[in-house]
């Protein structure tokens, strides 16, 4: 039997992430196709209030596609940490009870955070410590403070 492996702090379970990813990636390029079309069209048009909102309109994809990467490469390197922590051999986190809804218990989920909380006191510039503590953040369901802390592990 293979030992447990390092999953990434988030919800996701039973469909990969991988078709989950593309079939996001493929809904926002059709997405962001659309309204560049509405912003050129809007460009076209005489008034120039209409051409201003078309270069606006422009812009949202831009803005879109750089979130979009952005969270693409918070997701690898997330990833790559779980993946080196498995290799080195880091026992992953204990199995912790849940409630009937499946969240877990919260008293749990706090006996772990102090306890990872005070492993990154002992260690502040260790990514290991880091990756661990966003994980019970993560289980605390946190998840602001988890990504917070992914990024100092990143």
């Amino acid at each position: 039997m293979n030992p447990p492996t390092r999953r990434a702090p988030g919800p996701a379970r039973g469909v990969g992430a991988k078709p989950v990813v593309a079939g996001l990636l493929g809904a926002l390029a059709v997405y962001f196709a659309l309204i560049g079309y509405r912003g050129v069209y809007l460009l076209q048009q005489d008034p120039i209030a209409l051409k201003v909102l078309g270069g606006a309109v422009l812009v949202l994809p831009l803005i879109g596609a750089w979130v979009v990467v952005a969270e693409l490469r918070f997701g690898a390197a997330t990833a790559r940490l779980g993946r080196r922590l498995d290799e080195e051999g880091a026992p992953p986190d204990p199995d912790l009870p849940r409630l009937p809804s499946g969240r877990i218990v919260r008293d749990a989920a706090d006996a772990l955070f102090e306890k990872r909380k005070r492993e990154v006191q002992a260690a502040p510039d260790d990514w290991r410590g880091w990756y661990r503590l966003a994980e019970a953040y993560d289980h605390a369901g946190d998840r602001r403070r988890a990504r917070a802390a992914m990024r100092t592990a990143i």
